[in-house]
Formats: C-alpha cells, structure tokens, sequence
C-alpha cells in the first residue's frame, strides 16, 4: 500500500507558541502497541513545542532542515542543525524551539519504553 502523510495542523503545541504542523507517517495503530507518533514535524517560524515530559516511553528527534533550540531536562539549551539526533530518555522532560524566519523539520518517533 502506498498512501500521503495525514497533515494535521496545531496551535500552541503542549503550552508552546504558534504553529506546528505534523506530517504523521503511520496511525499509531500501524505501531502496533510499540508506540504512540511517527512524523515529520515542521515548527513554523517562531513556534515552539512546550515542555513536556515523557512517561513510560521515549521520543528522539532526528533534524532534517533548519535551526533549532532543543531545551533539555536539565534546562540546558543547545542549537540544533540537519543531522542532529536529540535523545529524551523516559522520564524526562523536553522542548524544541524555532527562533527562526524558517521552517524547522525534524522526524520525531515516540516509542514505548521496554517492558522489564
């Protein structure tokens, strides 16, 4: 089967400022119980995802164009180009912002954290 992204469009995005828009890939029941998001994630110009912490599962962010500011854990605060990977343990917090007058992609995948 081949078929387009599901492009959905949202506002303030977890308490985060102006647009992002998320090109999902699979429906999180394609996931099969594995996990919850598999998208391409475009923060418009001057947008942000807020904090947000992770519970039970975890979701790296792989930089496809663009600059970014991923807000850490601990608060630190460190720019992001295409080719960055930026790892949110389970458990942790964690923001992306964009400053910029450009787009800012980046895939994102949230996944369940291993049943011990």
């Amino acid at each position: 089967m081949v078929r387009k992204t599901n492009v959905v469009e949202q506002q303030n995005v977890r308490g985060g400022e102006g647009t992002v828009e998320f090109h999902h890939i699979l429906k999180e029941e394609e996931l099969y119980g594995h996990g919850k998001l598999y998208a391409k994630v475009v923060l418009k110009p001057h947008s942000s995802i807020g904090m947000h912490q992770h519970v039970g599962n975890t979701e790296p962010y792989f930089v496809l164009k663009g600059t970014g500011v991923f807000v850490d854990n601990d608060g630190s605060r460190t720019e992001v180009h295409p080719g960055d990977v930026c790892v949110i343990e389970p458990g942790q917090s964690h923001s992306m912002e964009n400053n910029t007058d450009e787009d800012f992609e980046m895939m994102a995948l949230i996944y369940n954290e291993a049943a011990k």
